[in-house]
């Protein structure tokens, strides 16, 4: 059997091997050695290549960016910043039809700036918007709905996990793709909205409202909220005007969090235990799954299967637009049974040689960060798709008396919205590019 057909082989078995509960990051470590040693007859020089890919891949000095960013998640969730945020939106627009369903997309979106993590982001707010939303009257389908759409801002407004794992394996430029994701971060945002307020329009027994507040105790709210913007503020225009790394950035970020923790009185020595190691935890789940995708990316390039789709879809006369939304769509399929970060890690080391062989009219940055913001919507677009989009399993876990297809019907008019919103943005490039 050849190289190429082997990894034809082997795409099957890993979906076989996630369907079936193995974790992803054993499973692609597992196909990548059995595949190597099938090219090389001999497990050798796998093994020898396993001491120096291990090394390469940990102590690369980008990735240091992904545990401070999870620790600011988690300080920023201690300080009580998500309730503030909530708040502080619900208090301007509660009162209007679908208000404090906007109120808690505004706060998945303000979250998503201090938090890198879709998850986080869904389970945190979550914890906060659901017995509001409840309170208020809302349906249990469009609150959990909605709160599963917002989640997904955590991993397109910067700082982001996923960004910066694309910028690594790309070798683009993080300040630059974060600057490039905060428009479609905002539309997002801004498009979830018109969602709930045409929601509120066509069902509108299922939206509800809380009384309105003085306009004392609204601005009370949102000064609550200025450690949100100071710390997006210096982390992210730190990084942009070149004042630190992005590295450098995550530890400002973290540090500033973590005192707005403690002067809100949510971090203690107990609590910082646990931040830590649930900081620790995370972390290791996602080198788990990076090491096993440089593993089975390494075989990959063995059997010359990337190099050979690129020179097949160069010389198959499609138009580049036809070859890009098809991998858009084969992102969302795969959006149905895997988690974001598994789907860049196993995806981009094949589909970017073949898209960057086509001649789609603007500079290999300007193409390759373009193209990264459309797969991480089309990733994110793949949390909230059923049957398995795990952000609706975080919210529906927490909101047990609502049926799962419930939350399911609610999801489609956002899933719609994101359709809406890659379309605009494969058709104008230029709303990513033009902050370059």
């Amino acid at each position: 059997m050849s190289g190429i057909e082997l990894a034809a082989w082997s795409f099957p078995i890993l979906l076989l091997l996630i369907f079936v509960r193995v974790p992803i990051g054993l499973a692609m470590l597992v196909c990548g050695l059995v595949g190597a040693w099938l090219i090389y007859g001999t497990a050798d020089p796998i093994l020898n290549q396993m001491k120096q890919l291990t090394y390469s891949t940990f102590s690369n000095y980008n990735l240091s960016v992904i545990p401070l960013f999870l620790l600011m998640g988690q300080f920023a969730a201690l300080g009580g910043l998500s309730r503030a945020l909530f708040k502080a939106a619900e208090a301007w627009i509660g009162h209007r039809k679908g208000g404090v369903a906007m109120a808690a997309v505004g706060a998945c979106a303000g979250f998503g700036a201090i938090c890198g993590s879709s998850l986080a982001t869904a389970a945190t707010m979550g914890q906060v918007a659901l017995p509001e939303l409840k309170r208020a009257g809302y349906a249990g389908g469009i609150s959990t709905a909605t709160l599963a759409a917002g989640g997904t801002l955590g991993i397109l407004i910067p700082p982001s996990v996923v960004l910066v794992i694309y910028a690594i394996l790309t070798e683009q430029n993080i300040a630059k793709l974060f600057l490039a994701a905060f428009v479609p971060g905002v539309l997002a945002a801004i498009g979830y909205v018109i969602v709930i307020a045409i929601y509120a329009r066509v069902r509108p027994k299922e939206m509800g409202t809380m009384p309105p507040v003085p306009m004392a105790e609204r601005w009370k709210a949102t000064v609550k909220v200025w450690p949100v913007l100071t710390i997006f503020l210096v982390v992210v225009g730190g990084i942009y005007l070149g004042i630190f790394t992005p590295t450098e950035g995550a530890a400002v970020g973290a540090f500033g969090t973590g005192v707005a923790a403690w002067a809100a009185g949510g971090l203690n020595r107990k609590t910082l235990a646990g931040a830590v190691l649930g900081t620790a935890v995370a972390t290791g789940m996602i080198f788990m799954i990076v090491l096993g995708a440089g593993v089975y990316n390494t075989f990959l390039a063995l059997s010359q299967l990337p190099q050979e789709a690129a020179t097949m879809v160069a010389g198959s006369g499609l138009s580049p637009t036809v070859v890009l939304i098809a991998i858009l769509v084969i992102y969302v399929i795969l959006g149905c049974f895997m988690d974001s970060l598994s789907m860049i890690l196993l995806t981009i080391p094949v589909f970017f040689p073949v898209v960057t062989a086509l001649d789609f009219g603007m500079s290999p940055e300007h193409f390759a960060i373009w193209f990264g913001i459309l797969v991480l919507i089309v990733v994110e677009v793949g949390l909230i798709t059923p049957p398995v989009g795990m952000n609706l399993f975080v919210i529906n876990s927490m909101a047990k008396d609502v049926p799962i297809l419930a939350t399911y019907r609610g999801v489609l008019p956002f899933v719609l919205s994101d359709f809406v919103r890659t379309a605009i943005l494969v058709a104008f490039p230029v709303i990513v590019t033009f902050v370059l």
